[in-house]
């Protein structure tokens, strides 16, 4: 019998959603424990800031272009490696995933994908290296084994979740609550068949499903607090939006606010003003310089409730791993594929913006305490690219040559031993519109670095420069600044160095989302 291994992930987390990483809000106990007896990484960086390429990077331990995810509604190759696989075939691991997967696409009438097809036929798996498997996404209509659970248990209870979509099939930016803020809809489902708990109670049946000597990968993969921003309205009264303070990365004067926005590459302020959509899940009609104050704080007081629903589910299936004496054979790892703005700058969502609101996440891994590894905290920069390492060095496994990072290290000095000095980030969109962004970022040393690679918006000459010790909220933009620019060269060209070669024949977009 070895180290079980129960990974739970959410979607468009920030890193200060968790109290553990100073969120002064949201109370998530559960969490701050496991990283309270762990290990919690201040610099851990997705290999891109949307979802399909860093979970296609959770699960196959590869960047994104070898797995070739390179954007959102590129599908993941049916034959390409898979941990779970790894795992279940070497080291004889129970394999499940439980709740959001999107290593395909979501938007999926014809059922070309085979995440979409085992919902629909009433199949769970096995899929990827996962014997067993049961979707959720962000809603309660759609492909999943949680729309297909609502429609034929609660059906009258999926009209009240936000329509993400709108009837021309594109995302819908219609506003709601009580400040009209978009992708804002009062839910009345019950939280006992929200999403967030239906996950919880998909896991824990699986978990109890087990012999008390398998060992086991579990997948347990939160939905939230990804917008649509509709909890159970019944949990709204946890916090009332009139009394939280505005973010800290939102600057409240809109000429300072358009200053910052003016002295980054041009796609910043561009998408402000509405004249450009780079990302499938910002809604296109939607302007961000219309944003207001209160719709920032309606907005962020449903985070903080879905953070919170996040932290008692997790709590819940804690339990059963005590009340089956594994809690202490068991490895928790804990992150998110990327983050949100949720007001920065005066934006919402994501795209193509590598600043820390989307880019530094959440991570946190407590060993089983057969490890016997003492609690730290992380500074040096890790990424999602080291989660599929990590999973088979707890199995005792050795890391195969197709997997691209490295086992997380346990402390500063471990991350010295292993020569970690950098991560760095992609982005690469062509949007439907002709719009094409490219980005290549990289953080070492307290500065984080963007270079804007020529497309249909930049030239090659743009670019994002930050010293965190001097500019945390990242409002001065050092890159055209003449005594950082040998800093600024040798940044890039490290970038460069380190990042795999773009593909010479990048995997066709087959579907939005």
């Amino acid at each position: 019998m070895g180290r079980r291994i129960l990974f739970v992930t959410t979607d468009q987390q920030r890193f200060d959603g968790l109290g553990c990483n100073g969120g002064q809000v949201a109370r998530t106990p559960v969490i701050d424990a496991i990283a309270a007896d762990g290990v919690r990484y201040e610099r851990a960086h997705p290999p891109n800031v949307v979802c399909m390429p860093s979970r296609s990077t959770m699960v196959t331990g590869q960047h994104v272009y070898h797995h070739g995810v390179w954007m959102n509604g590129v599908p993941l190759p049916a034959d390409a490696p898979s941990v779970a696989r790894y795992l279940r075939e070497e080291a004889g691991y129970r394999t499940a995933l439980l709740g959001k997967a999107h290593f395909e696409p979501l938007l999926d009438p014809f059922l070309m994908f085979e995440e979409n097809r085992i919902a629909m036929t009433d199949s769970f798996g096995p899929v990827r290296g996962f014997e067993h498997a049961e979707f959720a996404t962000h809603a309660a209509r759609g492909y999943s084994h949680y729309a297909q659970w609502m429609a034929k248990e609660h059906p009258d209870a999926a009209n009240g979740f936000y329509p993400v979509l709108n009837f021309s099939l594109e995302v819908n930016e219609a506003g709601g609550g009580d400040t009209g803020a978009p992708q804002v809809a009062l839910n009345p489902v019950p939280r006992e068949w929200y999403q967030t708990d239906w996950v919880a109670d998909r896991t824990i049946a699986w978990l109890e499903s087990l012999e008390a000597d398998d060992d086991f990968f579990c997948w347990m993969s939160f939905p939230d607090p990804h917008h649509p921003w509709d909890p159970p309205q019944a949990e709204m009264g946890r916090y009332d939006w009139r009394d939280l303070d505005l973010p800290e990365g939102y600057p409240v004067d809109r000429a300072t606010r358009e200053a910052i926005l003016d002295a980054k590459p041009i796609h910043w302020r561009r998408w402000y003003d509405g004249t450009l959509v780079s990302n499938y899940e910002a809604p296109r009609a939607w302007v961000p310089s219309t944003l207001t104050p209160e719709q920032i704080l309606e907005i962020n007081a449903r985070v903080h409730v879905k953070n919170e629903l996040i932290d008692e589910a997790l709590g819940r299936v804690m339990a059963v791993l005590d009340a089956r004496g594994w809690t202490e054979t068991t490895d928790v790892i804990f992150t998110t594929d990327h983050g949100e703005f949720q007001g920065d700058f005066g934006l919402l969502f994501k795209g193509p913006y590598h600043v820390d609101a989307l880019m530094r996440l959440p991570m946190i891994w407590r060993p089983a305490a057969s490890a016997g590894v003492e609690a730290s905290v992380v500074s040096a920069p890790v990424g999602i690219l080291d989660l599929a390492p990590t999973f088979c060095e707890i199995a005792g496994l050795p890391v195969p040559e197709w997997m691209d990072g490295s086992p997380l290290p346990i402390s500063d000095a471990a991350a010295d031993a292993q020569g970690r000095d950098s991560v760095v980030t992609v982005w690469d969109s062509v949007h439907p519109n002709g719009t094409a962004i490219h980005l290549r970022t990289i953080h070492r040393d307290g500065w984080t670095c963007t270079t804007a690679l020529p497309g249909t918006v930049h030239d090659g000459t743009e670019g994002e420069l930050y010293c965190h010790a001097e500019d945390p909220l990242q409002r001065v933009n050092r890159w055209d600044d003449p005594s950082v620019r040998d800093l600024r060269e040798d940044l890039v060209a490290a970038c460069m160095a380190e990042l795999p070669a773009w593909p010479a024949s990048p995997a066709p977009l087959a579907a939005p989302v």
